[in-house]
């Protein structure tokens, strides 16, 4: 079977996204019913400048106390977001979340335009064990070469 890329395993292909002046509580909100872990943040002309998570709510926003609503997105976003091509393949896509810590990836075509964004739960079990075996590989080789 052939593997899939990260567009066709995208169950949603809209873009949930919010302005840079946006509060913590409207992005919680639109996260809410939208169903999903994360907003895109974005300029007028739908430049992408971050993307903001359920963690960064967490860690950012709950765990300093911070008020939902006198904190602005732009404040506690993650600012140019590593962004992957809709062809990349998902075994490679979740490879790049485990190694560099991620869980959600903005998808940008070749063009500049935002697609949306890859989720891990995108990923079927098997397209996750191959990137967590490459990874694990990619490890054993690094230590044997230390």
């Amino acid at each position: 079977m052939a593997e899939r890329t990260i567009y066709q395993s995208m169950p949603r292909r809209h873009v949930v996204s919010l302005g840079p002046q946006a509060n913590v509580w409207e992005s919680a909100c639109v996260m809410t019913r939208a169903n999903c872990g994360s907003v895109l943040i974005v300029d007028t002309p739908g430049h992408l400048l971050g993307i903001l998570t359920e963690r960064d709510l967490m860690t950012r926003v709950l765990a300093k106390a911070l008020g939902p609503t006198t904190t602005l997105v732009s404040e506690v976003m993650t600012p140019n977001p590593y962004c992957v091509a809709p062809g990349m393949l998902v075994s490679d896509a979740v490879l790049v979340m485990i190694e560099r810590g991620f869980r959600h990836l903005p998808v940008i075509s070749s063009a500049g335009k935002i697609l949306g964004v890859f989720s891990v739960r995108d990923a079927l079990p098997r397209e996750i064990g191959n990137a967590v075996s490459l990874s694990e590989f990619r490890d054993s080789v690094n230590d044997a070469r230390a």
